[in-house]
């Protein structure tokens, strides 16, 4: 089946994207896939992401969240449900705000599985790896990946 290993230095996580068109899944046999990838890694913190046709799974000795999502368009109100205030003040006001807004989303979304529950986490509460200096903060690691083309990806560990 086609999957594509992605690499993450300095001991970090195992990365893999599913392609499931060119396995020729439907939605459900992907997401069955990404569990048997993950549950094989033997590993303590898998993590997985879904946005058919793809899927993304994670795994690592320590703490992991990951995420994809698709560029859409997004409106003010999406904005305001996201972001922390200071990042509301920084909105980009040129051409690229609906794939900043669908980036910061999938970035606080990747930290947010990584810390424990996504659902736990209001992400106007919680601060995007975005701005994190060469993406880190503390002991934490953010990594926007490669994705396939309309779509981004973000990976957080520690």
């Amino acid at each position: 089946m086609a999957s594509v290993r992605l690499g993450v230095s300095d001991g970090g996580p195992e990365v893999r994207v599913l392609d499931g068109r060119e396995a020729a899944l439907d939605e459900p046999a992907l997401r069955a896939w990404a569990r048997a990838e993950t549950e094989s890694s033997a590993a303590e913190f898998v993590t997985r992401s879904y946005r058919y046709p793809y899927a993304m799974v994670a795994w690592h000795s320590r703490p992991v969240g990951i995420d994809i999502e698709r560029f859409e368009r997004c409106d003010d109100a999406f904005a305001d449900s996201i972001c922390t205030p200071a990042e509301r003040s920084a909105w980009p006001d040129d051409g690229n705000r609906d794939e900043y807004a669908i980036s910061l989303w999938c970035s606080k979304e990747a930290l947010a599985k990584a810390l424990g529950d996504a659902l736990q986490y209001d992400p106007r509460r919680l601060e995007s790896p975005l701005s994190w200096p060469a993406g880190r903060s503390g002991a934490w690691r953010a990594k926007c990946l490669p994705a396939p083309p309309g779509h981004v990806a973000w990976l957080c560990w520690r």
